[in-house]
This record gives C-alpha cells, structure tokens and sequence, in this order.
C-alpha cells in the first residue's frame, strides 16, 4: 500500500448538483445524488450511486489499486452499447469504485467515478462550499 502523507487530506461532502455523465456521446448516468470527493492535489471527484450508472454497458475489470486515504479500488470497463447493431468503442478501467473503503470515506462505499479524461462529466448547480484540503 503507498505511504500516506501526514499533510494530504480527503473530505467528503453529499451534493445536490446533476450530474450527467457520457461516453464516446452515449449518455451512461444521470444523477443528482453526487458524493463530492475532494483530495489534495486532485480536481472534485463525483461519485455516483450504481443506480444511477447504466452497468449493463459495463463490465467489472480484474484491475485493483490501493489508495492509502480510501482503499482498495476495483475498476469498471465500458463495453459501449452491443445491442445498436453498431460496433462500440471500449474504454478499459473508465470508472472505479469502492466496495469497502476505509473508515475516513464510507460515504463512497459502493458509488462509482469516472475519468474525465474518457468520460465526458456535466455538473449543473453549485457545489457544496469547498473544503480547504
């Protein structure tokens, strides 16, 4: 596991802002139900409750990562829509989650962000007031 940093923070914060998220244009989740991520160094992460993801154009990845201030987090791979008769576009390791992350995060057991540099992800409404971190 990499060392933590004495100086380096993570706060978390529940929104109400909508949250949509797309894919090579393809819609993938609407939410206005965002856990807010901030971390040291790192732009805001929204994390989206699975229910809001459409997963049937997901998959689970093998891909595992060990982040000392959350834990351990599992990937997801966009498959694309297989069911347009059009050949889709895959993206691996697009999104991640974290099914048991450590004490200082519960809030985002479970919920799902994603890489805005595949992912393109709009935010509408104004964020909870920013953290120092």
């Amino acid at each position: 596991m990499p060392t933590a940093q004495p100086d380096h923070r993570v706060v978390v914060a529940r929104g109400t802002q909508a949250v949509k998220v797309r894919i090579d244009g393809r819609q993938v989740s609407s939410s206005n139900r965002p856990v807010l991520v901030y971390e040291t160094g790192l732009p805001v992460r929204y994390y989206l409750p699975p229910e809001d993801v459409d997963l049937k154009l997901f998959e689970p990845s093998a891909t595992r990562t060990t982040c000392p201030y959350k834990g351990e987090a599992s990937y997801w791979s966009f498959r694309g829509d297989e069911g347009n008769g059009e050949t889709a576009q895959g993206h691996p390791d697009v999104a991640w989650s974290y099914l048991d992350p450590i004490d200082a995060a519960p809030e985002i057991k479970g919920y799902i962000s994603f890489y805005d540099d595949v992912a393109e992800i709009e935010v509408t409404g104004a964020p909870p007031q920013a953290p120092a971190v």
